[in-house]
């Protein structure tokens, strides 16, 4: 593993644990400044968690334009900026749209996590794509399993608000290690105003749609896989789950999604050499699905936890093989743009599911897990009709196939 992998993994690990030290309980924070309708705080949970990677997404070409100049690197340098002051910022706020107005100004300058992914895809061979994909990812599942737990010891102990404090210094922290550690290559910048970066030009039309498909796989996995964000504290709460405890209980089980998707990430390279990416799809969105019906059904909370630990193997598993499939489809030429086409996907998914977790709430929160259920139901079936295996040989030619 070389030193520039290992620099964007630990900048991710440290960032993402940073974010997910306070944004589980932003619920709760909003509580903290006056608003009493679950509803209501579900909905501005939603569109405050939901706004950043939307503009992100909106954005994505502008700072593409500016990285083919100045670099991947100074992009996940200001990034990582941006957050070091407004989570100091948050700490501050007295107001429930002052929250929502950080978020917006964060989607300026947001999306490192997702740019990472294709920074570590961008720099493996094919041979080791999914390897270093999966590393990046399993960074940014770790973090948000190691996150919550401090955030929820931290949000007893000194409050919420002082916590927002702690999350600028772990920003201030992963900072350090991008601008000290990363070395870029000169390649990975323009040379000059005459060079253009090469369009996206597929070898064959089935290619074409082997890439749009799992464009939409990864956008609607994001969908799913952040659908908790909003609603979590406010489900546990209708559980019945005693006040002092939401926040830890939460806390707990965001990691062991995490945790468990993190493995997941890891695993997939292995199950790659076994199993064609359809299959691979097929199976763990239909697991993933299962294990979101528990909190469709309101169960206990260790059974919760059970059920946590299943959904967020199958979602590690499923992200990786998607983006890693996609990569294998995109032309060597064009591995930048494609892969930006990609973080865009996955970006949308992002921001539209905390938004559309809060509006779901606003009819019932169970709701939420419902609707997560159906999408991995149709996520399944689309897979297996209309992912094509003639691709899947070319890319993967020792996979076993049904």
């Amino acid at each position: 593993m070389n030193r520039n992998l290992l620099a964007i993994a630990g900048a991710c690990f440290i960032g993402f644990s940073g974010f997910t030290l306070v944004m589980p309980f932003l619920p709760i924070y909003f509580g903290q400044l006056g608003m009493r309708d679950p509803a209501e705080i579900a909905l501005w949970s939603g569109l405050s968690l939901g706004v950043t990677p939307g503009m992100t997404a909106l954005l994505a070409p502008l700072w593409g334009r500016v990285a083919d100049r100045y670099g991947n690197k100074f992009l996940v340098l200001r990034s990582l900026a941006c957050f070091i002051v407004t989570m100091v910022l948050f700490g501050l706020v007295t107001r429930p749209w002052h929250v929502f107005g950080l978020r917006v100004l964060q989607g300026f300058f947001a999306g490192y996590g997702a740019l990472a992914v294709a920074m570590a895809a961008q720099g493996a061979s094919r041979d080791r794509m999914a390897s270093a994909i999966g590393t990046v990812q399993t960074a940014q599942r770790l973090g948000p399993a190691v996150g919550p737990i401090i955030g929820g010891v931290l949000a007893v102990a000194i409050g919420i608000r002082a916590s927002f404090f702690v999350s600028s210094l772990f920003y201030l922290a992963a900072f350090v290690l991008v601008w000290r550690w990363f070395d870029e290559e000169p390649g990975a910048r323009s040379a000059g105003r005459g060079d253009e970066a090469p369009g996206l030009s597929f070898a064959s039309g089935a290619a074409v749609r082997q890439f749009v498909l799992l464009m939409g796989v990864i956008l609607a996995l994001q969908l799913v896989d952040k659908c908790f964000g909003p609603i979590l504290p406010l489900y546990l709460q209708q559980l019945g789950v005693p006040a002092a405890r939401i926040a830890p209980v939460a806390g707990f089980l965001f990691s062991a999604v995490a945790c468990a998707g993190a493995v997941g990430n890891m695993a997939t390279q292995r199950l790659l050499h076994r199993y064609a990416p359809r299959l691979l799809l097929r199976y763990t969105a239909l697991v993933a699905g299962l294990g979101l019906l528990p909190f469709v059904f309101g169960a206990p909370v260790p059974v919760l936890i059970a059920a946590s630990l299943v959904f967020g193997l199958a979602i590690g598993v499923a992200m990786t093989a998607s983006f890693t499939a996609a990569g294998h489809v995109i032309p060597e030429a064009s591995r930048s743009t494609g892969f930006g086409l990609l973080t865009s996907a996955s970006l949308v998914g992002l921001s539209l599911s905390p938004i559309l977790s809060g509006v779901l709430a606003r009819i019932s929160i169970r709701s939420v897990f419902t609707a997560g259920v159906i999408t991995l139901a149709v996520l399944a079936a689309t897979v297996s009709y209309v992912m094509r295996d003639r691709v899947e040989r070319a890319a993967y030619p020792s996979v076993e196939e049904t």
